[in-house]
């Protein structure tokens, strides 16, 4: 089969693509015919080395995926040869830019049906992550205030849908190019973070404080100022200690993503339901992967872009 591949973790150009030989699955494990992969940032950090998941080298990224499971090992049950599903695979094993990859079957779960099954990669460990950093992490309650700083991105514009859906008033930054949008998905107040002082500018003190960006580390703590008494600050920068302050009991912690079932379950079906939108923002074949990777090297690659094997 066709994959894209690493034998070595460096720059773009440790990535290759070529023939490698087809997974067979194991008990437990089906193996998808994919449809599309995701590309996330931790594929470019997880080939460079800098992020440290203990993955096996040669190693196939992308570990959100969607497919038609077309095998199955011994002992699966609740998934069927046909059924055509998305996951967020281990990161440590490989992942689904291939014709084929290998899943635990306890990954997979029934993919959306009115999008394509291609675009429905761009649903898993983004909309997780949103959602165990508003709730999970952030215990994030109906008529609380939530601050989003840095909305515009994929899992932003995730955490508004969401944060909304559960009756939460959302105030979000933005940059003037990604305004529209996070108005779009449903944000109450919105923020020209290029061209305001988000502590005078934010109306008041929020429950929950979510950061997605990447911030001065300093301008962070002033932000803990934004939060009440008892409140909770929750952020994805993991490269950078999230703060909070023990004084008035505001709690700090930071997201990595999880795997869920139940809850990717809930939010495949939030998408058939038409209450989240899928974010799907340049679709390009497997053969181009490793220039996706030189440009996220060089730089952010903006929005959601998926990887087609074919």
């Amino acid at each position: 089969m066709k994959a894209v591949q690493f034998h070595e973790v460096g720059g773009p150009d440790v990535l290759q693509y070529g023939e490698t030989e087809q997974p067979v699955p194991t008990a437990g494990q089906v193996r998808l015919r994919v449809a599309a992969s995701a590309f996330n940032a931790a594929d470019n950090g997880m080939r460079a080395g800098f992020l440290p998941i203990p993955v096996v080298l040669p190693h196939v990224p992308g570990f959100d995926v969607s497919g038609t499971i077309d095998a199955v090992g011994q002992g699966v049950e609740g998934v069927a040869v046909g059924d055509r599903v998305i996951g967020f695979l281990p990161m440590e094993r490989d992942g689904g830019a291939a014709e084929y990859v290998i899943a635990p079957a306890d990954a997979v779960v029934a993919a959306p049906t009115n999008i394509s099954l291609a675009d429905a990669a761009a649903l898993p460990s983004v909309a997780l992550t949103a959602w165990q950093a508003l709730f999970d992490d952030g215990r994030l309650e109906a008529g609380q205030r939530l601050l989003i700083v840095g909305a515009g991105g994929v899992v932003g514009k995730y955490a508004i849908q969401l944060a909304k859906r559960a009756g939460v008033h959302v105030v979000a930054t933005a940059s003037p190019r990604s305004i529209d949008a996070v108005r779009a998905a449903g944000a109450d107040e919105i923020i020209d973070h290029t061209d305001a002082d988000l502590i005078s500018a934010v109306n008041g003190q929020v429950d929950v404080l979510l950061n997605l960006a990447p911030i001065d580390p300093e301008q962070f703590i002033a932000l803990v100022a934004l939060v009440r008494d008892g409140g909770i600050v929750v952020s994805t920068t993991a490269f950078m200690p999230t703060p909070g302050d023990e004084r008035r009991g505001v709690r700090a912690t930071t997201v990595y993503v999880r795997p869920n079932r139940e809850r990717l379950t809930e939010l495949a079906s939030l998408v058939d339901d038409g209450k989240l939108t899928v974010e799907v923002t340049r679709r390009i074949p497997l053969t181009e992967l490793p220039a996706l990777h030189a440009e996220a090297s060089a730089g952010r690659v903006p929005g959601k872009v998926i990887i087609l094997p074919a």
